[in-house]
């Protein structure tokens, strides 16, 4: 683990006891189906206020919070096609470094829930696990992160609609452009609050499986930071045939990944609660597992704030060297006087996981003696002065053209 010198252990984790406390305010709504409105007891409402209330209270806390109800209409097949009003709920912690404050590092999680019929907003739907625990890990990191320091800006977002069709993920993107956020990271935690009896309880975390992609770089970020032992990256979008509020981030190239429980049991998702025979269905607190809800919780809350005190990332670079028997290495930055430097990473193709090849000062051009092209793929990161790292930035490859002589030998 890479934790900032600065920062290390300053951050107090959640509890079971106050997790469970959060989720069943939410599973006590009966239902936060998005279309089931006016009704301050039960309903999308009803979660609505538990979420602005805990904010609120976390926000007291520390005088650069703010807490934002996002109102807007979306419409999808599961609307009957029809605009609806919605509600995305944020607490801002707005960064101290006037040079970062313009970048949001985003924790979110879904409050809706929805029964065994998406189309029937009366059924009961509890939803405990679906997405009760993590709106309840956007709540528990909100308490965790109000009052302490970070450069950038730190967003948790609670989010509706994501059953009608990630309407919630995709006005949280749009909203973050309004707002002139450049998206430093996304954690989005979607069904992490149970176990399920896996023999490896890690939390899954979602990297999208493209090599060089800013979110296989975070998710390699994540695990570094948190440990092999709490994190299980696993190098897909999402699940197969399903899909969450980090899907409209992945779609424009920005680093967004989604954690998971490591096995989840379906008769506890989109379930109305029932009996069939001996079989229990429904999304209740009783299939919960509120000490590993903490851990998630906790995870979280540390990624955010690391990540939030990291130096600015370097910019787009290229690594050079057909037919060479070195490489060379070419990136930009922008000015971050809290920067020390930077580190150059390799890793061998086949090998997920990267190695610092070399500390360098400044941007430019550096050449890797002995590092042949062919055999590896090539990244970069910042140093910060407080010890933290930023999400490498994967360099291309590029071929030259020899200006006037014959092409490169076969």
């Amino acid at each position: 683990m890479t934790a900032g010198l600065l920062l290390a252990g300053a951050l107090a984790a959640p509890t079971a006891k106050e997790v469970r406390a959060t989720d069943e305010a939410l599973v006590a709504c009966g239902t936060r189906h998005t279309l089931l409105r006016g009704d301050a007891a039960r309903g999308i409402e009803c979660g609505r206020e538990v979420i602005r209330a805990r904010f609120a209270a976390a926000a007291a806390r520390d005088a650069s919070a703010r807490v934002l109800v996002d109102r807007f209409e979306a419409s999808s097949p599961r609307t009957h096609d029809a605009k609806v009003p919605l509600e995305n709920v944020y607490m801002i912690l707005e960064g101290n470094d006037p040079a970062l404050k313009g970048s949001a590092v985003i924790v979110s999680g879904h409050y809706d829930s929805m029964g065994t019929d998406i189309m029937d907003p009366q059924l009961d739907a509890p939803g405990a696990d679906d997405d009760g625990s993590g709106t309840t890990v956007v709540i528990a990191a909100a308490g965790a992160l109000s009052g302490r320091p970070h450069r950038a800006t730190i967003v948790l977002a609670a989010l509706a609609g994501e059953e009608q069709g990630l309407l919630g993920g995709k006005r949280l993107l749009e909203w973050a452009k309004e707002q002139g956020y450049a998206v430093g990271a996304l954690l989005n935690n979607d069904i992490v609050g149970a176990t399920n009896g896996a023999s490896d309880a890690r939390v899954r975390v979602f990297c999208t499986g493209d090599a060089g992609s800013p979110s296989r770089q975070l998710g390699l970020r994540l695990e570094e930071m948190l440990g092999r032992d709490r994190v299980r990256l696993v190098f897909r979008d999402d699940r197969f045939g399903r899909g969450g509020d980090h899907l409209p981030f992945l779609a424009e190239k920005l680093p967004a990944v989604r954690f998971t429980e490591p096995r989840e049991d379906y008769r506890h998702q989109h379930q109305t609660p029932r009996v069939e025979g001996e079989v229990e269905y429904g999304d209740l607190p009783k299939f919960m597992d509120f000490a590993f809800l903490a851990r998630v919780a906790a995870g979280n809350a540390e990624a955010a704030w690391h990540l939030a005190n990291a130096p600015a990332p370097p910019g787009a670079g290229t690594a050079e060297g057909a037919v060479k028997p070195d490489t060379t290495v070419t990136f930009e930055a922008g000015e971050d006087p809290e920067r020390t430097g930077f580190e150059i990473l390799f890793r061998d193709t086949t090998e997920p996981r990267w190695t610092v090849a070399r500390t360098v000062p400044a941007p430019g051009t550096y050449v890797l003696a002995g590092t042949r092209i062919d055999d590896v793929a090539l990244a970069v990161r910042s140093v910060g002065r407080n010890g933290e790292r930023s999400i490498a930035v994967a360099l291309e490859p590029v071929v030259r053209k020899p200006a006037g002589g014959p092409p490169p030998a076969k």
